[in-house]
């Protein structure tokens, strides 16, 4: 018998890894369910570890795997807030398992199943680097996850937004956007010069570029400073 606390927890972490894959970092479960400190996360993980509904794998950060789900699941119990990045993981090692092809609509037969995106060079996930660079190549995304607007890619270099799910080495897809909401994660470019890879977020006045990594400090800007090129709106991982 499961707690409130640890049922919320439980299928928040099942919900985020259905839909991107990646567990959600320790931040993101305390937002989710409403609790002042990363310790009660640490506590809620423990107990559904020692009732065997996780697994914590070894030797991986943020690594949880869901073993089972309680008896009365409802997807509307699940909190959900915050972002995390859809991402295509390579199949090198796996056997996919057969599956009847998906009925068509007139209309979905219309739509291209993928599309090219430009790569625009590197962004900074750490100190922030020169300013985007112009188009190096391009890469094929699926049209679904990408949606309406211009888009276009970086290749990320960097730790600092590690626990969002966004590992240096990394693709990252960038709808084009000058604004965007607090807490999103956006392309910024720091007095025309730096772009770097943060979490927005509003200072009163001020802006605050946010890292994914307690070992950066959010760096707070003026207004003036700080010109938001596009929001993070998918990923793509290679596994060598």
């Amino acid at each position: 018998m499961l707690t409130r606390k640890q049922q919320e927890l439980l299928l928040f972490i099942h919900e985020r890894m259905k839909e991107s894959g990646i567990p959600p970092s320790f931040d993101e479960m305390k937002d989710a369910l409403d609790l002042a400190s990363k310790s009660g996360i640490h506590r809620l993980i423990t107990a559904l570890e020692e009732r065997g509904f996780i697994r914590r794998l070894p030797n991986r950060a943020r690594a949880l795997e869901v073993i089972k789900l309680p008896d009365a699941y409802s997807p509307s119990l699940q909190p959900r807030r915050g972002f995390s990045p859809a991402v295509i993981e390579g199949s090198l090692g796996k056997q996919p398992a057969p599956a009847a092809p998906p009925q068509r609509t007139s209309s979905q037969a219309d739509m291209p199943s993928s599309v090219s995106v430009p790569v625009m060079g590197r962004i900074a996930a750490g100190v922030p680097i020169s300013a985007i660079q112009n188009n190096t190549h391009e890469i094929t995304v699926p049209a679904e996850m990408i949606g309406g607007g211009e888009h276009y890619a970086l290749e990320v270099k960097g730790d600092s937004m590690i626990e969002a799910g966004i590992l240096d080495g990394d693709t990252v897809i960038i709808r084009n956007a000058s604004t965007a909401n607090p807490g999103e994660i956006i392309v910024a470019l720091v007095d025309d010069e730096e772009a770097t890879l943060k979490r927005f977020r509003r200072k009163g006045a001020s802006i605050a570029l946010e890292a994914a990594n307690p070992a950066y400090e959010t760096r707070i800007f003026g207004p003036d400073r700080v010109k938001i090129q596009g929001k993070l709106v998918g990923l793509i991982r290679r596994y060598h």
